[in-house]
């Protein structure tokens, strides 16, 4: 049996073993590093990449730049895009200025006591806040004695009772029809009234964009024609003809319109019991089933009372004049002879008027008198009967004029 002698020390192998161990540290040491120097050539690569990219695009931005600075009517095209981009805001802050001219039709009495007009100055913009309108005017009782302080104390003890009224006409649905499909004025700008001076509107039904129940009509005939390939065009017909039953249709200067009253038809349209489907208004002014006008400011209530019905409407919001007695500022006045040599009292006056009675987006504004006060003068042909050429005050020696009764200031 052969023995094997290891010849080795003991020292010698832990050495060999020790150097075994340095070989293999030294050569992960080498791994590690040559991954490394390769990383951060990975990274050096992209971080150049991006930089050359930002470089790039830099030049791509200062190239369209000098471009747009080069266009001559830049400042023309940003001033646009910017009222564009404003169009809602104008809208709300813009005035109605033609509406002073209504308005004067609810403040100026007519009739056997008469205020004509002159010089008059509107002022949107005032201080004080509410629009003002300033005017140079005349008084004349219409009989002696023609010079009368109390014409002028009822036009100034009247404004406390002048409203305005604003809103929406509605179709049957309740939906709302555009302003622009609505026709509230005759060629001479007067409303439309009836023998009993009741206001009503004409509606464009067929007006392109002037029914809103049709387009969901129409979208619905659509849908359908999709499903079943049918033409469009009979479904449009259809709609049309389908929309416009349950209306009372009209001929308007040769365009097909319906009626819509601008103050309920109380006696028409309330019902104790209520048939589907036939216009209908209970006792808290809810109107269903018909088109109507929908105010902002006039609310109407009815009470029954053996079998009769009365209705009263109320408007206690929407002041003409906001300070009422307050709102007119009367600065001086006078004796004085209109233009054919008549007596008169001449006077100057202020009067603050509601600001939102001249807002833009307040639709169908109306300045409304005091109740049971009807004026003719609301149209633009008629409304010129309230100017007048200024009054000019007592010559020296006319002593009828200077010593004409003055009545109460």
């Amino acid at each position: 049996m052969a023995l094997e002698i290891n010849l080795v020390p003991d020292i010698k192998g832990e050495m060999i073993k020790a150097l075994k161990i340095r070989n293999f540290i030294l050569f992960l040491c080498i791994v590690i590093a040559s991954a490394s120097v390769g990383v951060v050539l990975i990274f050096a690569s992209i971080a150049g990449g991006q930089q050359a990219a930002v470089e790039g695009k830099q030049a791509t931005l200062k190239s369209l730049s000098d471009k747009i600075n080069e266009y001559s009517d830049l400042g023309k095209f940003l001033t646009i895009r910017d009222q564009l981009g404003n169009l809602s805001s104008i809208a709300d802050n813009k005035k109605v200025i033609s509406r002073t001219f209504n308005a004067l039709s609810a403040l100026i009495p007519t009739g056997a006591d008469t205020v004509k007009i002159s010089e008059l100055t509107i002022d949107l913009t005032p201080e004080s806040g509410d629009p003002a309108l300033t005017f140079d005017a005349q008084a004349n009782a219409g009989s002696e004695p023609f010079i009368d302080y109390n014409v002028l104390d009822s036009f100034k003890k009247s404004m406390q009772y002048m409203r305005y009224d604003y809103g929406v006409y509605v179709d049957k649905y309740g939906n709302e029809i555009p302003a622009y499909c609505m026709i509230e004025n005759d060629a001479n700008g007067s409303f439309f009234r009836d023998q009993d001076k009741n206001r009503y509107a004409y509606w464009l039904i067929t007006g392109e964009g002037c029914n809103p129940s049709l387009q969901e009509e129409t979208q619905e005939e659509e849908e359908l024609d999709e499903e079943e390939g049918s033409n469009s065009l009979s479904s449009l017909i259809n709609a049309t003809v389908s929309v416009a039953e349950g209306y009372e249709l009209e001929e308007y200067e040769g365009q097909t319109v319906v009626r819509i009253w601008r103050t309920p038809r109380f006696n028409d349209w309330y019902k104790k019991n209520p048939i589907e489907g036939e216009p209908y208004m209970d006792l808290d002014g809810n109107i269903e089933n018909v088109a109507h006008f929908e105010s902002a400011c006039i609310t109407y209530t009815g009470t029954e009372n053996n079998g009769s019905v009365s209705w009263k409407n109320s408007n206690e919001s929407c002041l003409l004049v906001p300070n009422g007695t307050e709102g007119i500022i009367i600065s001086d006045s006078s004796n004085g002879r209109d233009s054919d040599d008549e007596l008169v009292l001449r006077f100057s006056a202020t009067i603050n008027i509601s600001e939102e009675f001249f807002d833009f987006k307040n639709h169908h504004m109306i300045a409304l008198p005091p109740s049971g006060r009807y004026n003719v003068t609301d149209s633009y042909v008629q409304i010129q009967g309230i100017f007048t050429e200024r009054a000019s005050d007592c010559e020296v020696g006319d002593t009828e004029c200077s010593s004409a009764a003055k009545g109460d200031d």
